[in-house]
């Protein structure tokens, strides 16, 4: 069976046609939604950011410029939708509610479990500018042009942030006790 070209299900789904929305859908979840989790940092949250990222794509379809990749603009729609729903939580949450990162060393990471869950917290600690280009580039595999349409700043400027990024992000798990 041959898949049906993006550019197809997107004219269709402009007239309405679930079946191709549902489409676009099947495509793109999965890599929307990992890219919300490691934004936000919760599965149930990512979810909500996925669902909410599609809606809001799929009611703006008309609005989308195929001169883009349809996988860009959907990604640009879900990491604007995790920031801002970063937003609303830490503006809701107490700094006593949140989680406060434990930094006694690396027999505590060994307790809790994988180099996994260690960076993964490592990285929900960096500034979202910063995590989400890491996320990107590292974990969607997006490349650095494609990043910058995605935030709409300029190629370099996605490079310098993911070199800040990194340095962080090492900085942040040598503090933790994660040695590489």
């Amino acid at each position: 069976m041959t898949e049906t070209p993006e550019s197809a299900l997107i004219e269709r789904g402009r007239r309405g046609d679930r079946q191709a929305l549902a489409g676009l859908l099947d495509r793109y979840q999965g890599p929307v939604f990992n890219a919300a989790l490691r934004i936000v940092g919760n599965p149930d949250d990512a979810s909500d950011v996925t669902q909410s990222a599609f809606l809001k794509a799929f009611e703006n379809l008309d609005r989308y410029n195929p001169a883009y990749r349809f996988f860009s603009w959907i990604y640009r729609i879900a990491v604007n939708e995790s920031i801002n729903h970063n937003k609303r939580r830490y503006r809701t949450h107490s700094l006593e509610e949140r989680d406060i990162p434990d930094h006694r060393g690396p027999q505590v990471s060994a307790e809790r479990g994988s180099l996994s869950r260690e960076i993964q917290q490592g990285l929900m600690e960096l500034d979202e500018i910063y995590r989400v280009v890491v996320v990107l580039r590292h974990y969607s595999e997006v490349s650095y042009r494609e990043i910058g349409d995605i935030l709409d700043i300029p190629e370099k400027t996605v490079k310098s942030r993911l070199f800040t990024a990194r340095r962080r992000m090492r900085d942040i798990l040598l503090a933790r006790g994660v040695e590489g």
